[in-house]
């Protein structure tokens, strides 16, 4: 699902008081790692079906040289089956970072302890939907 002029805060049951920077502990990266790294250094540069998509990429490790030769047909297959939004993220569900939806759907991230970050909370950047992120928890 992509949305437009939407800001996901953190989730009630975020662990954190601040946002933390998700690491990886193994040598094989995470999919939520992966998301933070293109978000953290590509601020409003992708949608999200072009952010699962990089992911996907990324997370099975697919070559450059498979890419050219079959971009279409990874993307076709990606997009198969459904995906879950980023409301089901562990961006902001553990690790306390909200996401930002622009009116292109480019996304970028926002710590949850960051002025940016309360003033989307708080309707201060115009029109927005404000959602929250699923709880970890029932």
């Amino acid at each position: 699902m992509s949305y437009v002029n939407t800001f996901i805060k953190v989730a009630p049951d975020c662990p954190v008081t601040s946002s933390v920077v998700p690491v990886a502990k193994r040598e094989s990266k995470p999919v939520h790692v992966i998301q933070y790294e293109l978000l953290s250094q590509n601020p409003y540069q992708f949608t999200h079906e072009e952010l699962l998509f990089e992911v996907h990429i990324r997370h099975k490790a697919i070559s450059n040289e498979e890419l050219l030769r079959r971009r279409d047909g990874i993307w076709a297959e990606l997009f198969e089956k459904k995906h879950p939004c980023l409301r089901a993220s562990l961006l902001p569900k553990k690790y306390g970072w909200g996401v930002h939806f622009n009116d292109e759907g480019k996304i970028a991230l926002y710590g949850m302890e960051t002025p940016e970050y309360e003033r989307f909370d708080n309707g201060d950047h115009g029109s927005h939907t404000l959602l929250t992120a699923m709880r970890s928890s029932r």
